[in-house]
């Protein structure tokens, strides 16, 4: 299983601004990780949406954490960036056509294997991602 880039900048951002305590831009961010500015800023537009960032527009302005980075579940987040529904065809009942489905075990088998990796995700924070702040402030070049 691969995740979208969509998860990938979500956790990439929140971890960001989680290890700084600060407000950062959508254009330091990228910078930081070397990753398109575009891309970043529709995840921090869905971020916000979604309450897990505020945003300060205009000079000055940028990214703050808008939770304790205890209260940020990985599983949540990924859940909300990704579309799990449509890990193989079979899985969404509204648009499969699968001529044997519901005769099979793969659904079950992937739809099990799904559920362990998020459940395995729901154990870990925003913090927990981030043992070592200041290590990781450092390899980011946010220091």
């Amino acid at each position: 299983m691969r995740l979208s880039l969509h998860s990938d900048y979500a956790l990439r951002i929140l971890m960001a601004l989680a290890a700084t305590g600060e407000q950062m831009s959508v254009d330091e961010i990228a910078s930081h990780y070397g990753i398109s500015r575009n891309h970043l800023a529709k995840v921090a537009q869905r971020l916000q949406a979604l309450g897990y960032v505020s945003a300060q527009r205009g000079r000055g302005g940028g990214l703050t954490l808008a939770r304790a980075p205890s209260e940020v579940i990985a599983g949540t987040v990924v859940r909300e960036f990704e579309n799990l529904g449509g890990l193989v065809e079979c899985m969404d009942p509204a648009t499969s056509t699968c001529p044997v489905r519901g005769g099979c075990g793969l659904q079950g088998a992937l739809g099990g294997a799904l559920a362990a990796f998020l459940a395995h995700l729901d154990r870990y924070t925003l913090a927990d991602l981030l043992p070592q702040p200041a290590r990781f402030r450092a390899l980011l070049g946010a220091e």
